[in-house]
């Protein structure tokens, strides 16, 4: 029998990352030499450095000033501003998060295109507040699948709180972007021309977009924010990681948890369950989501909170297993489905849709200046992303992390049927993930610090072969629209 047992973060010890983004991408005349890097950081101590000392008696100006260098090392690397342009196939199917797209289609093209621009794209910001117990004002190098966690966090929040089908007002004005698509007549219901038909449509646009831009708020780079980067490290502390440090998609998917658990005055009726083990428990979510009526009221059953459901999971070895390829995508064409965080080794994306054999993602790996969500009216453009970037599904790392979300009980139990169902797909005798009756070992949510340090998945496959090395490169495809 196998044992099943919490996948480890293989995103823990920190790398050098080629800078690559959805919308960024390498200068013309490509990166500087890797002995470059190596010799500007050499006496600097380690990459992503919270500016702590490799020897206990160095100066702590030093190590500041280690800290500084490095920080403005990355903040270059990561900051090329060359276009890259978006290739897709005009023939094959395009899906992102349980909506199909065939853009031979001009009108399924153009909603294809806003879709994508309304996703926020939380990327790597410079010149915020200190991070506590650091020198840093960058995440630049280190902070990618804190990023990563953001964006589904966030498309989570999107789903909770504005009404489906929502896409960002800009998205919509946008007359041409980098995957060639000419601007076109709106695809809103039509308004007439009665002043009371437009006075309801501006009112509802307007609520939304104060909906819109408070969500994006709670991401911005300063201590207030709810799940900005600053709380996101505070919360990490439990599991021993700093600022500064990498982050595994397993440990950030208990971060965001705690993040929203301590959010509960921002964000009401809404909780997080991370699956233990590869495992969902249905008691256990059912009783995160479950709320005592309040006294005096009646009903015939206890009000229901919303959830967003996380499944750290390990899809083989060394490298992707390609036999869970077809559930992976089964997964993405849920509409339950608010993205993976993964990417390739050491280099953390949000997937958020496939097409044929290539993954759709949003990067995180471009330095942006922070925005201050303090002043009224901030600009929202850096928050979104038009250019979409793909990536081969056999360079995807195997540790990520899977989300859902169901806004009632309803929709809980159509997620367990529907993901129960996706799973089944996969030729492997064990699916990616289970979801069982009944409750968790330890009754509910176990926290990622105490999970053992050195545990292991085991995933068993018919013919260990198929677990075959991919090309390691670190580039990434780059498209137009044919």
């Amino acid at each position: 029998m196998a044992i099943r047992k919490r996948p480890p973060d293989s995103w823990s010890s920190p790398v050098v990352m080629n800078p690559s983004s959805p919308c960024e991408g390498q200068s013309p005349e490509g990166d500087p030499p890797d002995d470059w890097f190596h010799l500007s950081t050499m006496s600097l101590g380690t990459h992503g450095s919270d500016g702590s000392q490799d020897d206990p008696e160095e100066p702590e100006e030093k190590g500041r000033l280690k800290s500084k260098l490095v920080s403005a090392w990355n903040n270059v690397k990561y900051g090329w501003s060359f276009k890259s342009k978006a290739r897709f196939s005009k023939t094959s199917p395009l899906t992102m998060l349980g909506q199909s797209y065939l853009l031979s289609h001009g009108v399924e093209r153009e909603c294809f295109r806003r879709a994508f621009a309304t996703l926020l794209w939380l990327t790597y910001r410079r010149g915020f507040p200190q991070l506590d117990g650091s020198s840093l004002t960058t995440d630049s190098g280190w902070g990618c699948m804190l990023r990563s966690g953001q964006m589904l966090l966030a498309q989570g929040l999107l789903l909770h709180l504005l009404p489906p089908g929502w896409t960002w007002l800009s998205a919509n004005h946008v007359s041409k972007d980098d995957m060639e698509v000419q601007e076109s007549r709106s695809l809103g219901p039509e308004v007439t021309k009665k002043g009371r038909r437009k006075s309801i449509v501006s009112f509802l646009e307007s609520r939304t977009e104060v909906t819109h831009r408070r969500v994006v708020s709670w991401f911005g780079d300063h201590p207030i924010a709810p799940f900005g980067l600053h709380q996101l490290v505070e919360q990490g502390t439990s599991s021993g990681k700093k600022a500064g440090d990498w982050y595994g998609p397993s440990i950030v998917a208990h971060i965001l948890r705690k993040a929203v658990d301590a959010a509960s005055s921002e964000v009401s009726n809404l909780t997080v369950y991370v699956a233990q083990d590869c495992a969902v428990y249905i008691d256990d979510v059912v009783r995160l989501c479950e709320r005592p009526l309040s006294e005096g009221s009646t009903g015939p059953s206890p009000a229901w909170k919303s959830v967003i459901i996380l499944v750290p999971v390990r899809l083989g070895g060394e490298v992707l297993n390609p036999t869970y390829i077809k559930c992976v995508k089964n997964l993405l064409r849920l509409e339950c489905c608010i993205g993976i965080i993964g990417g390739k080794p050491k280099h953390s994306l949000f997937f958020v849709g496939y097409q044929d054999e290539q993954l759709l993602c949003l990067d995180p790996h471009y330095s942006q200046s922070t925005v201050d969500i303090t002043q009224d009216n901030f600009p929202l453009e850096s928050f979104h992303c038009k250019c979409p970037r793909k990536i081969s599904f056999s360079r995807m790392d195997p540790s990520c992390t899977i989300g859902f979300y169901a806004k009632s009980q309803k929709e809980f139990e159509l997620l367990c049927s529907a993901v129960s169902t996706a799973l089944s797909s996969s030729t492997e005798r064990y699916p990616i993930f289970t979801i069982a009756e009944g409750q968790g070992q330890d009754g509910g949510q176990e926290d990622e610090s105490d999970a053992p340090p050195n545990s292991v998945t085991h995933i068993l496959t018919k013919d260990k072969a198929r677990l075959r090395r991919t090309n390691n490169s670190n580039s990434m495809d780059e498209f137009v629209l044919l």
